[in-house]
């Protein structure tokens, strides 16, 4: 069961672009993309600063289209929103207080995708810290503390979020020391996602009832990206646009992103919004190391996407 009432229509665009996206790219297989759209119709009941309470976003339904949007992924930096909306949800409650360096490294985790910067937000929401293997019984111990992130989104009930893992930092190089231990042997212990649950997360925010609307607020003007003079990045940079969804899109666009990547995965995850046409939400994993490398594949989605909001 899922958030939004799967669609007909959207269903048979939706497969349309996959089998388009399939020829253009035959090295992406059909076990190596998931994805998950949402179409918001009229009257719009998101982007308002959260003028809807959270019964009535809720009930106001909305239409979409998933496929495999229930595959448990690697989400790369996709994880940093659900990391964003705990810390908010943390400082709403007052479970942890406000500094300037808490501040600083949400706007680094969400706008420049920084790992050191997610690093801190973790060891706030956790009260752990990474370093040497610890012995058996504070070693339980920590690992009981870094779950309290699982824990609080399987508090929401959101049927979505059943089968998610949301606990590890993200790195460059990889975890050493607990942190390796933590991941298991066989790294059975690695952030998972699927885009149907990033999809309702994202819906949240955009809905203003995550946290509370001046929180979700807050997290849109983080999200938000601009597409206008978009350079380049250099060799080795991403500037969560190029090879993105916004390498997809007209300038006149606006965009809400938080993407993610590693040498296996590309995703990216947004709402979009295009001059007089519906705003959608999009969220679109791919993996395999062909797939992580090739940045047309995102944007050539993005563009059949914004196609076909065009003629619905």
């Amino acid at each position: 069961m899922v958030f939004f009432k799967e669609d007909q229509e959207l269903a048979s665009i939706g497969n349309d672009i996959l089998q388009i996206t399939w020829r253009e790219f035959p090295s992406l297989t059909d076990t190596q993309i998931a994805l998950t759209w949402v179409v918001y119709d009229p009257p719009v009941p998101v982007n308002t600063g959260g003028a809807l309470t959270p019964n009535a976003f809720w009930d106001h339904g909305v239409r979409g289209f998933s496929y495999r949007g229930s595959e448990r992924i690697y989400p790369a930096s996709v994880v940093k929103l659900f990391y964003l909306v705990a810390a908010q949800e943390w400082l709403e409650k007052g479970m942890s207080s406000g500094s300037e360096e808490l501040d600083r490294a949400l706007h680094d985790m969400i706008v420049d995708s920084s790992n050191d910067a997610t690093s801190l937000v973790v060891d706030i929401l956790t009260g752990t810290t990474s370093g040497p293997e610890l012995t058996a019984g504070p070693f339980e111990t920590w690992k009981y503390q870094r779950q309290i992130i699982n824990r609080y989104y399987q508090s929401l009930g959101w049927n979505e979020l059943q089968e998610i893992n949301v606990c590890q930092k993200t790195w460059g190089d990889g975890p050493y020391g607990r942190e390796r231990r933590f991941y298991g042997d066989m790294f059975e212990n690695r952030n998972m996602l699927t885009t149907d649950a990033t999809a309702r997360l994202l819906h949240s925010i955009v809905g203003g009832i995550a946290v509370s609307s001046e929180r979700s607020q807050a997290m849109m003007e983080l999200l938000k990206r601009s597409l206008k003079g978009v350079d380049l990045p250099q060799d080795g940079e991403e500037n969560q646009l190029t090879g993105f969804f916004g390498g997809g899109l007209p300038d006149t666009a606006q965009i809400w992103s938080k993407a993610g990547w590693t040498s296996s995965v590309r995703h990216d995850a947004a709402y979009i919004e295009l001059v007089d046409q519906r705003p959608y939400l999009l969220v679109v994993f791919t993996e395999g190391k062909k797939q992580a490398g090739n940045k047309e594949i995102l944007p050539f989605i993005s563009r059949l996407f914004a196609n076909a909001i065009s003629k619905l």
